[in-house]
């Protein structure tokens, strides 16, 4: 059983931790979701938001994970005769392949070994067939703790292929990693409120373009819960179409006014920092996952070239710590361990983390 009095440090791609401030928002009162108290704290979320993102577009607030904007940019802003050229470079775009199919789309992919980035060059390369309405992007592979190369990406896509949709998912990037949504020209970008913005799980953040709401428009069969017009008539009135999370949105609220404080180019910094630190540790210790100038700023994948069994070493740091990091996904499950360094964590916390694994394994 959990000590709930003592919970578990998380380390983990994801939930991250959580600190007492944050988790004191989701116990304030709560408010009727119609009522002008809660239009006002939606209004200066969202206000706050656009600044982080570096947007004057629109910012929608979905009661989801982040897996529920992957169906939500397909089904508002794909037709049904029209094909998704995806980028899948771990578990999690892959998955979003799975969920354009599911949505009675067509796809194509371009799939690279896990670890490797998807460049410019192989996008462009697709993209000029003329074929495709819109791309899948993956800012950064949770799976693999590998960032692509999403600047490069976009100013290739905005020179040659301007009439392309960009759907972005930026869910453990959005915050710890550089995000200038208009001037990168993307259509879609969206995270859950677990990883950088260091909430409990239960929101998701979404931009969306101007654009994206026009062919929106045009596109039948949308869904209900994440239609975007729904979004952006509600949005009118600082409200939610159906009932939002409310204390994740105060909390939500409370971090945006850090974060704006803070400036967005030192939450970027610190974040490098984090990072910088764990993959020298990886380095010398082990080895990365990702090829170095891919490797992100949000976590890191450390490829286990001393072959430890990755699970005892996790249990052993719970146990005597009550912390705990997380094991490779998938088929890399013992084969990479992921140790997070994002939102509120800090660059003591990682080292005294790394530290632990350290006198475990010897």
């Amino acid at each position: 059983m959990v000590d709930w009095k003592n919970p578990p440090r998380l380390f983990i791609p994801g939930p991250v931790k959580v600190n007492e401030d944050v988790l004191q928002q989701l116990a304030r009162p709560t408010l009727g979701h119609r009522g002008k108290e809660y239009a006002q704290l939606h209004s200066s979320t969202v206000e706050m938001l656009k600044k982080i993102l570096f947007t004057t577009q629109n910012v929608f607030l979905s009661t989801s994970s982040a897996s529920g904007i992957w169906e939500a940019s397909i089904r508002n802003c794909v037709d049904f005769n029209e094909t998704v050229l995806c980028s899948c470079c771990g578990a999690f775009s892959d998955k979003w392949a799975d969920v354009v199919r599911s949505c009675g789309r067509k796809a194509d992919e371009i799939k690279v070994e896990w670890g490797k980035p998807v460049t410019p060059e192989m996008i462009d390369e697709k993209l000029s067939t003329g074929k495709y309405a819109a791309v899948t992007l993956m800012y950064n592979e949770t799976s693999t703790g590998l960032m692509n190369p999403l600047y490069e990406t976009s100013e290739m896509m905005k020179e040659k292929y301007p009439d392309v949709l960009v759907f972005v998912d930026a869910v453990s990037a959005m915050i710890g990693l550089p995000l200038h949504f208009d001037k990168l020209g993307w259509d879609v970008a969206f995270a859950s409120v677990q990883k950088a913005f260091a909430i409990p799980p239960g929101l998701a953040v979404a931009a969306v373009s101007n654009r994206a709401m026009e062919k929106s428009k045009k596109v039948p069969q949308r869904g209900y819960y994440f239609d975007f017009q729904a979004f952006a008539k509600s949005a009118e009135k600082n409200q939610t179409p159906t009932t939002p999370a409310i204390p994740h949105i105060m909390a939500l609220n409370y971090q945006c006014e850090k974060l704006i404080a803070e400036g967005m180019e030192n939450v970027w910094k610190r974040h490098k920092k984090m990072g910088d630190f764990a993959r020298s540790w990886a380095r010398e210790k082990f080895a990365l996952f990702c090829e170095d100038k891919y490797a992100s700023d949000t976590l890191t994948t450390v490829k286990n070239t001393r072959g430890i069994v990755v699970a005892d070493v996790i249990s052993a740091v719970q146990k005597k710590h009550n912390t705990a990091f997380g094991n490779g996904y998938g088929d890399l499950k013992e084969k990479t361990f992921r140790v997070a360094h994002m939102g509120d964590i800090t660059l003591e916390e990682v080292k005294e983390l790394l530290g632990w694994i350290d006198e475990e394994i010897g």
